[in-house]
């Protein structure tokens, strides 16, 4: 994020862990951590896709009228992910700042900031493209990394502030859309990096893609930082269920309502005739930067499933998407590695079959293969969360 990044979560990863853990603190810390585990689990499945499947590639927003409805729901179910992960990470950082001064809070956020670009600019892109000079793809982590530097220089704010200006940024950025800058224009770099997604000329002929553009992102984590207080130890877990759900549901009341007016937010939906592609071209949304109406419901479902979580703390199936979550970072790079060796296997040992690239025959190839992964790529990462829980000494684990 397709795809993220948060900050480090207490030390209450597995059950062995949690169990040892006392009160509502662990119980609301597991549930975020489940939460932040589940998208990671549901993102494997596009960042499969997008190795088997590179012959059907799909565009953004997907083009309804010409894209098969099971690819066009397969790359749906991943719109959640980078919402509720950079959410997460502005959750995460009021909750570090709980237990910290202001400027170890900030401090952290600039240094993890950081070290996520930098991450997204040599490892990940190598991982992604193995071409002479590169294209750096500036994706979801880089993206994240500059969302956490914003958040470190606003959060003396008041949380009022905060908030009015997160919402003022992800409710009104649409009304740039029509600004569209090109090379050589004043100002056309960092429009870039904020606005449009574009490529940026860099020296000895590398080229920057600036996949996603950052502005509507800060808004978000702004946003999921003024959610802290919702956290608090005085808050009773009923009262912070009753807020989530209506949070969520308001969101998506509001998503409906919008769309079907369809005057603002997102471009518009065509009625095709056909009932289903109807309903595909209403859900088929702009990612890059993600639009108010990409937002909504993306944001309003990941406030549902954070206080069905909690709801559920405790049972197996939270216990084990919060060890996921407890080790993100370890995860993502984890499995973009195992993909891409994967794929270059396959791709020597069968050669393209599809075009220049290598590919699986159908849709049903591609989700066998993210079934049969997450196992084998839950094992080294729950042992990767037992680490940083149990060695909170060597501080270079809490970057993972």
């Amino acid at each position: 994020m397709s795809h993220a990044a948060s900050l480090p979560a207490p030390p209450t990863l597995d059950p062995a862990v949690a169990a040892s853990a006392a009160g509502a603190t662990s119980r609301r810390i597991q549930s975020i951590d489940a939460l932040r585990g589940f998208v990671m689990i549901v993102m494997l499945l596009d960042h499969v896709r997008e190795n088997w499947f590179l012959h059907h590639q799909v565009g953004d927003p997907v083009d309804v009228l010409g894209v098969d409805p099971g690819l066009f729901f397969t790359r749906l179910t991943s719109t959640i992910c980078a919402p509720v992960f950079v959410a997460l990470t502005g959750l995460g950082a009021y909750l570090h700042r709980a237990g910290h001064s202001h400027a170890e809070t900030a401090s952290f956020l600039v240094k993890r900031g950081l070290f996520l670009m930098l991450l997204d600019a040599t490892l990940i892109t190598f991982v992604w493209t193995t071409k002479l000079p590169p294209t750096i793809w500036l994706q979801v982590i880089w993206c994240i990394g500059i969302a956490m530097l914003a958040l470190a220089a606003l959060m003396r704010l008041p949380r009022g502030a905060l908030l009015g200006l997160g919402l003022a940024i992800v409710c009104g950025h649409n009304l740039l859309d029509g600004i569209r800058l090109a090379p050589g224009d004043a100002l056309y770099v960092p429009w870039a990096m904020l606005h449009q997604r574009a490529l940026i000329d860099l020296p000895f002929g590398a080229v920057a893609r600036t996949s996603y553009p950052v502005l509507p992102w800060i808004g978000v984590i702004l946003l999921g930082f003024g959610l802290g207080p919702w956290f608090a130890r005085e808050v009773d877990p009923p009262v912070r269920q009753r807020r989530l759900l209506a949070l969520g549901g308001a969101m998506l009341v509001a998503f409906v309502v919008l769309r079907a007016i369809d005057v603002y937010g997102d471009a518009p939906w065509i009625r095709t005739g056909d009932a289903l592609r109807t309903t595909m071209s209403f859900l088929a949304l702009t990612k890059y930067p993600p639009s108010l109406l990409f937002l909504l419901p993306t944001l309003g479902l990941g406030a549902i499933l954070l206080a069905l979580f909690e709801r559920i703390d405790g049972s197996w199936l939270v216990a084990r998407l919060a060890v996921v979550g407890g080790a993100p970072m370890f995860f993502y790079v984890l499995h973009l590695c195992v993909l891409r060796i994967l794929y270059h296997v396959a791709y020597l040992a069968w050669g393209p079959n599809h075009g220049d690239v290598f590919g699986v025959d159908s849709l049903a190839s591609v989700w066998a293969w993210y079934l049969a992964l997450i196992v084998p790529l839950y094992f080294p990462t729950a042992w990767f969360a037992r680490l940083k829980a149990r060695r909170r000494d060597i501080a270079w684990l809490k970057y993972f």
